[in-house]
């Protein structure tokens, strides 16, 4: 008797551990990692990108005046040249946004001067 109930202990016990098993050990959740950051791209555009929109829009228009005016092309004495508008202090230092903004200002006046 004794060893009958022995042998159905041990049956039930290897019965039902698997059960127990799938049944609790699956009950955690899977939680998946959080998305990849958006690409900066998406945020806006860049120190240098801002100062050659900036730049060469302004360059363009005041070449432009400059040539309907009849006056020489003097690109480097332009208030715009020297104050380079339009910097926002957020996006990076000065000196990155003056350059890049006085290069595209040039390529743009250059090219509203020319225009025929």
């Amino acid at each position: 008797m004794k060893n009958t109930l022995m042998k159905r202990s041990i049956l039930m016990l290897a019965v039902t551990s698997p059960l127990l098993f799938v049944a609790l050990g699956c009950s955690h959740p899977y939680y998946p990692p959080p998305p990849p950051p958006p690409p900066p791209m998406a945020q806006g555009p860049t120190l240098v990108q801002l100062a050659d929109r900036n730049g060469f829009q302004t360059g363009r228009s005041d070449g432009a005046m400059d040539a309907q005016r009849g006056m020489p092309p003097r690109p480097q004495h332009t208030r715009a040249f020297h104050d380079t508008p339009g910097y926002d202090p957020q996006l990076g230092p000065f000196p990155v946004y003056r350059d890049a903004f006085r290069n595209a200002y040039l390529r743009g006046y250059q090219r509203g001067y020319n225009r025929n």
